[in-house]
């Protein structure tokens, strides 16, 4: 009988988990003009960093549903550690993410959760194309097709041979332990899913042979990198097709199935999440208004505010393939009966879309609910918040932080003011606070027509509201005015050219490396009438999103193990101990 030590070996061999990686990027802002008629070439320094970022929650989650199906993925919670908001993205916090101990037997144990479910008798018979001879012995043939296949998927390239073999062994070891084949099929499987070539997207380097000298992501690496842009979700099997055949290196290959992926209606899937990561609306997950200020507004108030911005986003940049500058000056957008109390509107039962009236202050992203109530209190509205996440959100220009040691008394002792205007009043007379108050609060006091709920009002506390405001020069006199100001300030596009791109190559762009690269996308984006998808396709197609900065030091996921001894790493591993003892 093969010894218990001998099986570990082989398994650890097959399943190192994953540790911490450091890249020290920073982010730099181009604003470029984009002339025609002549069409400017993208730099011939264009390139991009290998990165090895850690799945997020929602990518895990796709990951397992495109495999297995979405009744799986929805059995288990992702196992997958927070992740700190960088220059403005949590996806680009997760090139920054370590694994702890206890989160590498988090992944474990949501793993083994899905490898049992995979092969239990209600699913067994269409996720594994194969039946074995006994049901209660090994069987190296049937087991080598399903984890061949749910290998490639999972870890979106093909499995070596080495470590095909490597998962057979523990496959035919456990049958064999257990007399039941399905078990040890379970774990194997759960050894792919605790993999750090699994639960992180690491990028993959080689020789570039039309640049000598030079390196290039290998075409895995670049259907990951488009899949996880495009969709939020691992390449499918057409993808990964070619970059087996090599057509991702090919132009026209390439061409094709870019345009494939942006036809699809995965698009929407992927856009969705961006646009969700770009808004911090994942503070909508512990955002609450306190309901003896704000009855009107519930936990499902709240989720669709979320879902209407997302909607909207959705129909004006990709189903109508609209100027994404206008998404600030619009009325138009989509209504459910849950928030048309909160927008003071009738409306019908589902979704239905809605288009503010002329005269109404509605217009654009930071009139919607989501937008106002975020950035508000749990019991009042915020303009520092507001003006702050206009400029970090939609312009890219990092507010600092307030100094540790802030007197907060004046705000306190000021019991005559009535309006936010009068409130803030003290700390714009604050030296050490006007600095930062007056590049946010002036655009936030001009949304103070909107509660901390996004319900309109004319006056606060019986005070008449003054709404006039200024945006980088630009005056204006009310919320139609700041909407423009927003729609025409020249960081406004710049800003999504930045956060794009470090959305697609997984993590912050670098001022000295990138400025070139960005103006050139700046410059197309004008000229392409600022259209996302067309943004997306260049973006896809560049040199940058597939070269690599030759000066990089190359990503090796498996120095990133942080259980040091026997024991320790034993832990983390598929539990083969209580397979022995069965």
């Amino acid at each position: 009988m093969v010894k218990q030590e001998e099986m570990m070996k082989a398994a650890l061999a097959s399943t190192k988990a994953a540790g911490s990686v450091m890249l020290t990027l920073f982010t730099g802002l181009l604003v470029a003009c984009g002339q025609q008629p002549s069409e400017p070439a993208e730099p011939d320094s264009a390139a991009s960093p290998l990165r090895a970022r850690l799945l997020t929650g929602e990518q895990y989650s796709n990951t397992i549903a495109a495999v297995f199906g979405e009744d799986v993925a929805n059995s288990v919670l992702p196992p997958i550690p927070p992740m700190d908001r960088t220059d403005g993205l949590l996806a680009s916090g997760s090139a920054f993410v370590g694994v702890t101990s206890d989160q590498v037997s988090q992944i474990q144990q949501t793993g083994a959760a899905i490898a049992a479910r995979v092969v239990d008798a209600e699913h067994r018979d269409f996720l594994i194309p194969c039946s074995p001879e006994s049901i209660a012995a090994a069987d190296t043939s049937c087991a080598g097709l399903f984890l061949g296949e749910a290998g490639r998927l999972l870890l979106r390239r093909p499995l070596e041979e080495s470590r095909l073999a490597e998962l057979l062994q523990i496959a035919d070891y456990a049958a064999e332990q257990t007399e039941d084949f399905y078990d040890g099929l379970a774990l194997a499987l759960e050894a792919i899913l605790i993999s750090p070539d699994f639960v992180f997207i690491a990028d993959r380097a080689e020789p570039d042979p039309d640049a000598p000298g030079q390196e290039r992501l290998d075409s895995y690496s670049v259907a990951s990198r488009l899949s996880f842009l495009l969709w939020n979700a691992p390449p499918d099997d057409a993808l990964l097709l070619a970059a087996e055949t090599g057509e991702l290196h090919t132009e026209e290959g390439l061409a094709r199935s870019v345009n494939r992926m942006l036809a699809s209606a995965r698009l929407e899937d992927g856009m969705r999440a961006f646009f969700d990561d770009l808004m911090t609306f994942d503070e909508f997950e512990s955002l609450a208004k306190d309901p003896n200020v704000y009855p009107m507004v519930t936990g499902t108030t709240l989720e669709h505010a979320r879902e209407q911005t997302l909607r909207t986003v959705i129909d004006h940049l990709i189903t109508q393939e609209a100027d994404y500058r206008d998404l600030f000056t619009t009325k138009k957008t989509f209504m459910s009966m849950q928030l048309a109390t909160v927008y003071d509107t009738p409306t019908r039962q589902g979704w239905v879309p809605y288009e503010f009236e002329e005269e109404s202050p509605r217009i654009g992203l930071l009139t919607h609910v989501s937008f106002l109530a975020v950035n508000s209190h749990s019991v009042r509205s915020s303009p520092t918040l507001r003006g702050k996440a206009l400029r970090e959100t939609f312009l890219c220009q990092k507010v600092p932080d307030p100094p540790p040691d802030v007197d907060f008394s004046a705000l306190i002792e000021n019991e005559n003011a009535r309006t936010a205007k009068e409130r803030l009043a003290a700390h714009n007379s604050n030296p050490s606070c006007a600095g930062c108050h007056l590049v946010t609060d002036p655009m936030g006091l001009s949304l103070e027509n909107f509660d901390g709920a996004g319900r309109f009002r004319e006056t606060e506390d019986g005070a008449e509201l003054e709404i006039a405001g200024e945006l980088d020069g630009i005056f204006y006199e009310d919320i139609a005015g700041l909407a423009q100001a927003t729609r025409n300030h020249p960081k406004l596009s710049s800003c999504l050219v930045n956060r794009l791109y470090a959305y697609g190559t997984g993590g912050p762009v670098s001022l000295r490396h990138d400025r070139d690269t960005l103006a050139w996308f700046e410059d197309r984006f004008v000229a392409n009438g600022y259209k996302l998808p067309a943004l997306l396709r260049d973006i896809a197609l560049s040199d940058a999103f597939s070269s690599v900065r030759s000066a990089e030091t190359p990503v090796n996921i498996e120095d990133w193990f942080p259980i040091k001894s026997p024991a320790e790493r034993a832990s983390a591993e598929p539990s083969l101990a209580s397979v022995e003892n069965q």
